[in-house]
Protein backbone atom coordinates (compact mmCIF):
# COMPACT_ATOMS: atom_id res chain seq x y z
CA UNK A 1 0.00 0.00 0.00
CA UNK A 2 1.05 3.63 -0.89
CA UNK A 3 1.61 6.22 1.61
CA UNK A 4 -1.21 8.40 -0.42
CA UNK A 5 -3.78 5.59 -0.07
CA UNK A 6 -3.53 4.98 3.89
CA UNK A 7 -3.37 9.19 4.20
CA UNK A 8 -6.53 8.85 2.19
CA UNK A 9 -8.41 6.32 4.12
CA UNK A 10 -7.21 8.05 7.57
CA UNK A 11 -8.88 11.20 5.62
CA UNK A 12 -11.90 9.20 5.10
CA UNK A 13 -12.01 7.41 8.56
CA UNK A 14 -11.86 11.04 10.21
CA UNK A 15 -14.72 12.68 7.91
CA UNK A 16 -16.96 9.60 8.83
CA UNK A 17 -16.52 9.59 12.56
CA UNK A 18 -17.05 13.26 12.96
CA UNK A 19 -19.60 13.76 9.63
CA UNK A 20 -18.02 17.25 8.85
CA UNK A 21 -15.38 17.96 7.24
CA UNK A 22 -14.06 20.68 9.42
CA UNK A 23 -13.64 18.96 12.03
CA UNK A 24 -12.06 16.15 10.55
CA UNK A 25 -9.33 18.50 9.04
CA UNK A 26 -8.83 19.92 13.12
CA UNK A 27 -8.15 16.44 13.96
CA UNK A 28 -5.74 15.53 11.13
CA UNK A 29 -3.83 18.93 11.24
CA UNK A 30 -4.53 19.93 7.85
CA UNK A 31 -6.91 22.59 5.85
CA UNK A 32 -10.76 21.27 5.09
CA UNK A 33 -9.77 21.09 1.79
CA UNK A 34 -6.81 18.74 1.93
CA UNK A 35 -9.13 16.58 3.36
CA UNK A 36 -12.25 16.76 0.84
CA UNK A 37 -9.21 16.36 -1.96
CA UNK A 38 -8.11 13.41 -0.26
CA UNK A 39 -11.58 11.51 0.10
CA UNK A 40 -12.89 12.95 -3.66
CA UNK A 41 -9.30 10.57 -4.53
CA UNK A 42 -10.13 7.42 -2.58
CA UNK A 43 -13.58 7.48 -3.71
CA UNK A 44 -11.90 8.04 -7.66
CA UNK A 45 -9.74 5.64 -6.81
CA UNK A 46 -12.28 2.44 -5.78
CA UNK A 47 -14.32 3.70 -8.17
CA UNK A 48 -17.02 4.03 -5.48
CA UNK A 49 -18.84 7.03 -3.81
CA UNK A 50 -18.51 6.73 0.09
CA UNK A 51 -19.78 9.86 1.66
CA UNK A 52 -23.21 11.22 0.43
CA UNK A 53 -21.99 15.78 1.05
CA UNK A 54 -24.40 18.44 1.07
CA UNK A 55 -23.73 22.12 2.18
CA UNK A 56 -25.26 21.14 5.68
CA UNK A 57 -24.60 17.18 6.38
CA UNK A 58 -22.60 14.43 5.32
CA UNK A 59 -23.28 10.90 5.34
CA UNK A 60 -22.59 7.65 4.56
CA UNK A 61 -23.57 5.54 1.85
CA UNK A 62 -23.82 1.80 2.29
CA UNK A 63 -19.75 1.28 0.63
CA UNK A 64 -18.62 3.70 3.30
CA UNK A 65 -20.45 2.02 6.23
CA UNK A 66 -18.82 -1.30 5.15
CA UNK A 67 -15.44 0.28 4.77
CA UNK A 68 -15.45 2.43 8.02
CA UNK A 69 -16.47 -0.82 9.76
CA UNK A 70 -13.19 -2.10 9.00
CA UNK A 71 -10.97 0.73 9.13
CA UNK A 72 -12.04 2.28 12.42
CA UNK A 73 -10.39 -1.30 14.49
CA UNK A 74 -7.71 -1.37 11.78
CA UNK A 75 -6.64 2.57 12.51
CA UNK A 76 -7.19 1.69 16.28
CA UNK A 77 -4.61 -1.66 16.07
CA UNK A 78 -2.40 0.94 14.64
CA UNK A 79 -2.25 3.25 17.33
CA UNK A 80 -2.12 0.49 19.73
CA UNK A 81 1.07 -0.59 18.13
CA UNK A 82 2.32 2.67 18.35
CA UNK A 83 1.65 3.52 21.70
CA UNK A 84 3.31 0.31 22.76
CA UNK A 85 6.42 1.42 21.52
CA UNK A 86 6.60 3.98 24.25
CA UNK A 87 7.90 2.11 26.77
CA UNK A 88 10.99 1.74 24.98
CA UNK A 89 11.16 5.19 24.08
CA UNK A 90 13.33 5.74 27.48
CA UNK A 91 13.94 2.66 28.51
CA UNK A 92 17.04 0.37 27.22
CA UNK A 93 15.99 -3.15 25.43
CA UNK A 94 17.42 -5.59 23.38
CA UNK A 95 20.86 -6.56 23.56
CA UNK A 96 24.05 -4.77 24.08
CA UNK A 97 27.18 -5.86 23.22
CA UNK A 98 30.45 -4.57 25.17
CA UNK A 99 34.07 -5.33 24.81
CA UNK A 100 36.40 -4.53 27.57
CA UNK A 101 40.29 -5.44 28.04
CA UNK A 102 40.28 -8.70 30.32
CA UNK A 103 42.92 -7.04 32.64
CA UNK A 104 40.37 -4.07 33.63
CA UNK A 105 37.04 -6.08 32.87
CA UNK A 106 36.28 -6.79 36.72
CA UNK A 107 36.97 -4.60 38.54
CA UNK A 108 35.53 -1.88 35.88
CA UNK A 109 32.08 -3.82 35.02
CA UNK A 110 31.66 -5.88 37.83
CA UNK A 111 29.90 -3.67 40.24
CA UNK A 112 27.36 -2.23 37.42
CA UNK A 113 26.11 -4.88 35.77
CA UNK A 114 23.70 -6.15 38.11
CA UNK A 115 22.15 -2.71 39.18
CA UNK A 116 21.73 -2.11 35.57
CA UNK A 117 20.24 -5.42 34.68
CA UNK A 118 17.88 -4.85 37.50
CA UNK A 119 16.75 -1.24 36.37
CA UNK A 120 16.39 -2.44 32.91
CA UNK A 121 14.72 -5.73 32.64
CA UNK A 122 14.24 -5.81 28.96
CA UNK A 123 18.15 -5.48 28.57
CA UNK A 124 20.39 -7.89 27.55
CA UNK A 125 24.50 -7.62 28.23
CA UNK A 126 27.34 -9.71 26.22
CA UNK A 127 30.39 -8.72 27.44
CA UNK A 128 33.33 -9.74 26.01
CA UNK A 129 36.41 -9.32 27.87
CA UNK A 130 39.48 -9.95 26.07
CA UNK A 131 43.09 -8.11 25.69
CA UNK A 132 43.29 -9.04 22.23
CA UNK A 133 42.57 -5.70 19.89
CA UNK A 134 39.21 -5.35 18.42
CA UNK A 135 37.74 -3.63 16.00
CA UNK A 136 34.71 -2.89 17.48
CA UNK A 137 32.84 -2.09 14.43
CA UNK A 138 33.82 -4.86 12.28
CA UNK A 139 33.12 -7.45 15.21
CA UNK A 140 29.61 -6.13 15.80
CA UNK A 141 29.41 -4.25 19.57
CA UNK A 142 27.65 -1.30 20.54
CA UNK A 143 30.78 -0.22 22.95
CA UNK A 144 34.03 -1.15 24.09
CA UNK A 145 36.55 0.40 26.91
CA UNK A 146 39.70 1.19 25.38
CA UNK A 147 43.56 2.62 26.16
CA UNK A 148 44.43 6.00 25.57
CA UNK A 149 42.22 8.88 24.59
CA UNK A 150 41.90 8.75 20.84
CA UNK A 151 38.71 7.88 19.08
CA UNK A 152 38.68 6.69 15.56
CA UNK A 153 36.15 8.52 13.33
CA UNK A 154 32.41 7.58 13.68
CA UNK A 155 32.63 7.05 17.44
CA UNK A 156 32.09 9.19 20.91
CA UNK A 157 32.43 8.69 24.42
CA UNK A 158 31.14 8.62 27.74
CA UNK A 159 33.44 9.62 30.56
CA UNK A 160 33.83 7.97 34.20
CA UNK A 161 36.11 9.01 36.87
CA UNK A 162 38.48 8.83 38.40
CA UNK A 163 41.77 7.63 36.69
CA UNK A 164 42.20 3.84 36.56
CA UNK A 165 46.33 3.95 37.59
CA UNK A 166 49.60 0.94 36.66
CA UNK A 167 51.10 0.21 40.08
CA UNK A 168 54.22 -1.84 41.09
CA UNK A 169 53.51 -4.48 43.37
CA UNK A 170 55.26 -7.42 45.07
CA UNK A 171 55.33 -9.85 48.37
CA UNK A 172 56.45 -10.10 51.53
CA UNK A 173 58.38 -12.96 50.73
CA UNK A 174 59.80 -10.78 48.18
CA UNK A 175 60.81 -8.23 50.00
CA UNK A 176 62.68 -10.34 53.19
CA UNK A 177 65.40 -11.02 49.69
CA UNK A 178 65.52 -7.41 48.05
CA UNK A 179 64.93 -4.27 48.91
CA UNK A 180 62.16 -2.01 48.54
CA UNK A 181 62.62 0.35 44.96
CA UNK A 182 61.95 3.68 46.02
CA UNK A 183 62.16 5.03 42.09
CA UNK A 184 61.93 3.92 38.84
CA UNK A 185 65.95 3.51 38.36
CA UNK A 186 66.06 1.12 41.59
CA UNK A 187 63.50 -1.30 39.07
CA UNK A 188 67.12 -2.53 36.98
CA UNK A 189 68.38 -3.81 40.30
CA UNK A 190 65.25 -6.18 40.52
CA UNK A 191 63.31 -9.28 38.98
CA UNK A 192 60.52 -7.75 37.01
CA UNK A 193 57.90 -9.37 34.83
CA UNK A 194 57.64 -8.47 31.31
CA UNK A 195 54.08 -7.34 30.07
CA UNK A 196 53.36 -8.18 27.05
CA UNK A 197 50.10 -7.87 24.21
CA UNK A 198 48.44 -11.36 23.56
CA UNK A 199 50.21 -10.87 20.30
CA UNK A 200 53.20 -11.16 22.11
CA UNK A 201 54.64 -7.51 21.78
CA UNK A 202 56.20 -6.50 24.96
CA UNK A 203 55.53 -2.62 26.37
CA UNK A 204 57.17 -0.52 28.86
CA UNK A 205 56.19 0.14 32.80
CA UNK A 206 55.51 3.80 32.76
CA UNK A 207 56.04 6.31 35.42
CA UNK A 208 55.14 9.98 35.60
CA UNK A 209 56.64 12.59 38.27
CA UNK A 210 56.75 16.19 37.40
CA UNK A 211 54.78 15.93 34.24
CA UNK A 212 57.39 13.67 32.58
CA UNK A 213 57.39 10.11 31.75
CA UNK A 214 59.86 7.48 32.42
CA UNK A 215 59.78 4.44 30.74
CA UNK A 216 61.43 0.99 31.87
CA UNK A 217 61.98 -1.93 29.85
CA UNK A 218 61.62 -5.00 32.32
CA UNK A 219 64.58 -7.87 31.68
CA UNK A 220 63.42 -10.63 33.99
CA UNK A 221 62.97 -14.30 32.82
CA UNK A 222 58.80 -14.36 32.96
CA UNK A 223 56.44 -12.72 30.49
CA UNK A 224 52.64 -12.77 31.07
CA UNK A 225 49.84 -10.68 29.04
CA UNK A 226 46.86 -11.55 32.08
CA UNK A 227 47.38 -8.91 35.06
CA UNK A 228 45.66 -11.45 37.33
CA UNK A 229 48.48 -14.10 36.47
CA UNK A 230 50.68 -11.25 37.19
CA UNK A 231 49.37 -10.33 40.48
CA UNK A 232 49.50 -14.17 41.23
CA UNK A 233 53.52 -14.43 40.34
CA UNK A 234 54.55 -11.30 42.06
CA UNK A 235 52.35 -12.62 45.31
CA UNK A 236 54.59 -16.06 45.10
CA UNK A 237 57.61 -13.88 45.26
CA UNK A 238 58.95 -14.15 41.94
CA UNK A 239 59.29 -11.15 40.93
CA UNK A 240 57.51 -7.60 40.76
CA UNK A 241 54.90 -6.83 38.68
CA UNK A 242 53.31 -3.82 37.02
CA UNK A 243 49.74 -4.10 37.01
CA UNK A 244 45.92 -2.26 37.12
CA UNK A 245 45.49 -0.44 40.72
CA UNK A 246 41.77 -2.04 41.53
CA UNK A 247 39.49 -0.82 43.85
CA UNK A 248 40.25 -4.49 45.98
CA UNK A 249 42.69 -7.36 45.27
CA UNK A 250 41.72 -10.53 44.26
CA UNK A 251 40.27 -13.31 46.41
CA UNK A 252 42.96 -15.69 45.81
CA UNK A 253 45.57 -12.74 46.70
CA UNK A 254 44.83 -12.82 50.42
CA UNK A 255 45.51 -9.71 51.81
CA UNK A 256 47.12 -8.46 48.58
CA UNK A 257 50.25 -7.57 46.95
CA UNK A 258 52.20 -4.53 48.69
CA UNK A 259 52.50 -1.59 46.26
CA UNK A 260 55.82 0.12 46.09
CA UNK A 261 56.06 3.41 48.04
CA UNK A 262 57.81 6.93 46.59
CA UNK A 263 56.86 5.31 42.75
CA UNK A 264 54.70 7.36 41.10
CA UNK A 265 53.07 5.17 38.40
CA UNK A 266 50.99 6.42 35.23
CA UNK A 267 47.05 6.98 35.18
CA UNK A 268 45.75 5.22 31.95
CA UNK A 269 43.54 6.76 30.44
CA UNK A 270 40.26 5.00 29.04
CA UNK A 271 37.62 5.15 26.54
CA UNK A 272 34.37 3.67 26.63
CA UNK A 273 34.21 4.43 22.84
CA UNK A 274 30.30 4.22 21.62
CA UNK A 275 29.02 3.87 17.94
CA UNK A 276 27.75 7.29 16.82
CA UNK A 277 24.59 7.21 14.28
CA UNK A 278 26.16 7.26 11.03
CA UNK A 279 25.42 5.27 8.09
CA UNK A 280 27.77 2.47 8.76
CA UNK A 281 26.92 2.14 11.71
CA UNK A 282 23.00 1.99 11.32
CA UNK A 283 23.00 -1.99 11.36
CA UNK A 284 23.01 -1.59 15.24
CA UNK A 285 20.00 -0.31 16.76
CA UNK A 286 19.54 3.40 18.52
CA UNK A 287 18.28 1.16 21.62
CA UNK A 288 21.67 -0.37 21.90
CA UNK A 289 23.72 2.74 21.55
CA UNK A 290 21.44 4.18 24.34
CA UNK A 291 21.98 1.23 26.37
CA UNK A 292 25.46 1.37 25.90
CA UNK A 293 25.48 5.05 26.96
CA UNK A 294 23.46 4.15 29.90
CA UNK A 295 26.46 1.62 30.92
CA UNK A 296 28.55 4.32 30.64
CA UNK A 297 26.97 6.21 33.44
CA UNK A 298 26.27 3.83 35.68
CA UNK A 299 29.96 3.44 35.50
CA UNK A 300 30.60 7.13 36.45
CA UNK A 301 28.25 6.21 39.25
CA UNK A 302 29.98 3.22 40.78
CA UNK A 303 33.40 2.56 39.65
CA UNK A 304 36.31 4.22 41.86
CA UNK A 305 39.70 3.32 40.17
CA UNK A 306 38.70 4.20 36.34
CA UNK A 307 38.52 6.97 33.95
CA UNK A 308 36.21 7.44 30.61
CA UNK A 309 37.95 10.01 28.59
CA UNK A 310 36.39 12.16 25.27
Amino acid sequence: MRVTDLSELAAFDAVARHRNFRRAAEERGVTASAISHAVSNLEARVGIRLLNRTTRSVSLTDAGAVLLSQLSPAFGEIGSALDALNQYRDTPFGKVRINAPNSIARFVLGPVMGPLLAQNPNLELEIVATDRLIDIVEEGFDAGIRLGESLREGMTAVKIKPRLRLTVVGSPAYFEQHPVPRTPADLKEHVCIRNIYPSGKPYAWEFSRAGKTIAFEPTGPLSLDDHELMVEAAMSGVALAYVWEGPRPPPSCGRGPRRMPGIVVCAGGLALSLLSNTQAHLRRDASSRRSAARLGRQCRRSAKHCIVET
